[in-house]
């Protein structure tokens, strides 16, 4: 549908793209991956047809509808939200216009204007390809998914945000029912639960797309072909994200023998050619072989990541309840944001805390932070607690004019410096670049100086806001690494699926009317969300707590065990510990066995199998161990 032909771009002696030549089928979900200034966005620029190109073209099958959303776009306009987003089916009204008016004229003339009965037929075939009230209703629909609520739909378009604009640009694109979609980080500026609704419109869509996104639980749910832009190179990997990065491993793995194989090869020669320089009736031939090897073509092996190592700063070990929040509220003059919200934050635990726009979440954090005075309810901090703050907006909190050193050194003066430089490399800040400014930094680079600021703080309490905004997959990989391994508790908000799902240990949703909590994983929240809309629990899904704070204080204090009960509990306690170990163990013994048989071989297929198998087993224990321990507290 799409076809790219010799395409070649330069930047000064930076080769964008060097002469790519590929195609992309209108049923085709392409994932488009590569490190930050790679050149995604600019290719999606040039089939979109914005920008040119050194050399190549950029062909569209005829009849076929490319649509383009950018990452930022300006858009001005005096219609309300609901008339713009209507706009795209400006040709179905000016159909109707026409049709009408042609009416008109043919109720006083003779019905022999050939001319106008044939253009009034032609219209009519051409209006039987619409439905002005689906049209509506499916305007209205899309409008809801992505979070505009009916007091935005009568806003003029000029009185939005950039964020809502946005929306509304990805609205129209999405009426619009392209055969294919350039997709330029499309969930900025989506919370959660529109970024949800997005992913299972494009999950159930037929419209192909390529995307290109920093968030990976997208590329690994919707794209079923990944290509990677490196080098001005393209490479197409068969599957999802996950399987394009161990496709890419073993990949740079063969190229790196290859290349240590030349090299041999290479130095072995060399040898060779300085023996028979030495030796007079041999000077023509070592000659030869110095041309022959200055015309071979050198292996370039791929740049081998960082190994992650974190060593934490020991931190003081704080009582049980690190946070205790009682009966909050909070109003933006008359207006009530939420009320009554009353939680607990346990030691050793992982909280998201999550919720729609405009329900309140970023002010209830802010107010926990100390950032918003507390107008009702006790905030209480527990015993030895040291909180350490991720702000949002990272230009609040770092001195433009200090190095990424000495802005990291201003809260972990008393630790040696190895460590500081130890933690700034992990975050990809080399000998060179802990030298930068701050104020030369990209947003990306100053999230992950402020990331590291908080690491050192050597608290015990995180809250993070957006701790992910601005990063690229990898950056976001070795922060989820670095929290992973974190061993204090957090309290932290993100709009990222995949770093929700792999990090959190607990979902509190806030609520107009208080907060409800999920015990377990980012998944399980979701599949209890569904269950409460209407789905029936089943003996294959998971056990999942949904409770209020209030309900779960209740029935905490009015369970009484026997002491027969606590010694049978006790003792299937310790066996499920010993088992979720040996589980464990076995879980990272297959998959480090993963990466030795090929991809698509039967030994791999059966590992695949295994550690599925293996994970929901050891789900399954926790889950269990979990309800044990909170019915023996």
């Amino acid at each position: 549908m799409i076809y790219l032909r010799n395409l070649s771009l330069h930047f000064g002696e930076q080769a964008i793209f060097d002469d790519v030549s590929c195609a992309f089928e209108e049923d085709q979900k392409i994932g488009f991956v590569g490190r930050n200034g790679a050149g995604k966005s600019t290719l999606l620029k040039i089939i979109a047809g914005l920008q040119g190109s050194d050399s190549g073209t950029v062909t569209v099958e005829r009849r076929r509808k490319v649509a383009y959303l950018p990452q930022e776009v300006l858009l001005q306009s005096e219609k309300t939200v609901e008339e713009e987003a209507f706009s795209v089916f400006e040709e179905l009204c000016a159909l109707e216009k026409e049709i009408h008016d042609l009416e008109k004229v043919l109720h006083v003339e003779s019905p022999d204007t050939v001319d106008r009965l044939e253009r009034y037929a032609h219209l009519q075939m051409r209006l039987a390809d619409f439905d002005l009230g689906q049209a509506r209703l499916e305007t209205s629909r899309i409008l809801q998914g992505l979070g505009f609520n009916n007091e935005q739909l009568k806003q003029t378009v000029n009185e939005l945000s950039v964020g809502w604009k946005m929306r509304l640009v990805l609205t129209k694109l999405l009426l619009a029912k392209a055969d294919f979609y350039l997709f330029d980080e499309p969930t900025n500026h989506l919370d959660i639960v529109t970024k949800g609704w997005l992913f299972n419109f494009l999950k159930n869509s037929k419209s192909g797309f390529l995307l290109v996104s920093h968030d990976r639980y997208f590329l690994d749910h919707l794209c079923e072909t990944t290509i990677e832009i490196e080098r001005g190179k393209l490479t197409w990997y068969k599957g999802n994200f996950t399987t394009y990065t161990v496709l890419k491993e073993e990949a740079r793995k063969t190229k790196l023998a290859a290349y240590e194989r030349q090299q041999r090869e290479i130095a072995h020669k060399k040898e060779i050619i300085a023996k028979f320089k030495a030796s007079a009736s041999r000077a023509s031939q070592a000659q030869s072989m110095m041309k022959a090897l200055d015309r071979i073509d050198i292996i370039e092996p791929d740049p081998v990541l960082p190994t992650i190592k974190f060593s934490f700063p020991e931190v003081a070990r704080t009582g049980h309840i690190v946070l205790k929040v009682a009966h909050l509220g909070y109003s933006f003059e008359t207006k009530k944001i939420f009320e009554e919200v009353s939680f607990e934050v346990e030691r050793g635990e992982k909280i998201a805390l999550v919720a729609p726009n405009g329900v309140g979440k970023t002010t209830l954090f802010n107010v926990i932070a100390g950032k918003y005075p507390l107008q009702s309810g006790t905030i209480t901090v527990g015993h030895h607690v040291k909180t350490a703050l991720f702000e949002q907006d990272q230009l609040k909190v770092l001195i433009p004019s200090n190095t990424v050193l000495q802005e990291v050194e201003r809260v972990a003066k008393k630790l040696p410096e190895k460590t500081m430089r130890g933690f700034l490399g992990s975050f990809l800040f080399g000998n060179e670049e802990v030298k930068k400014r701050i104020d030369v930094l990209s947003g990306g680079e100053r999230n992950r100086v402020a990331m590291v600021k908080v690491l050192l703080e050597q608290a015990n309490f995180m809250l993070l806001d957006e701790p992910t905004n601005h990063l690229d997959l990898y950056a976001k990989e070795i922060l989820l690494q670095a929290l992973q391994q974190f061993n204090g508790t957090m309290l932290f908000v993100s709009h990222d699926q995949d770093f929700l799902s792999k990090l959190a240990t607990r979902i509190i949703e806030l609520t107009p009317t208080g907060i409800i909590s999920y015990k377990g994983d980012y998944e399980s929240y979701l599949w209890a969300k569904q269950q409460a809309a209407g789905g029936t629990e089943t003996e294959n899904k998971p056990s999942v707590l949904t409770q209020t704070q209030k309900t779960t204080t209740t029935a905490k204090s009015e369970t009484k065990l026997s002491n027969k009960e606590q010694f049978i509990f006790r003792k299937e306690l310790k066996s499920l510990e010993n088992k979720i170990t040996k589980l464990e163990t076995e879980l990272q013994k297959q998959e480090a066995h993963l990466t030795t048989p090929s991809y698509n071989g039967d030994e791999h297929k059966k590992t695949t199998l295994a550690i599925q198998e293996l994970k929901e087993t050891l789900k399954r224990s926790s889950e269990r161990w979990n309800e044990l321990q909170a019915l023996l507290e």
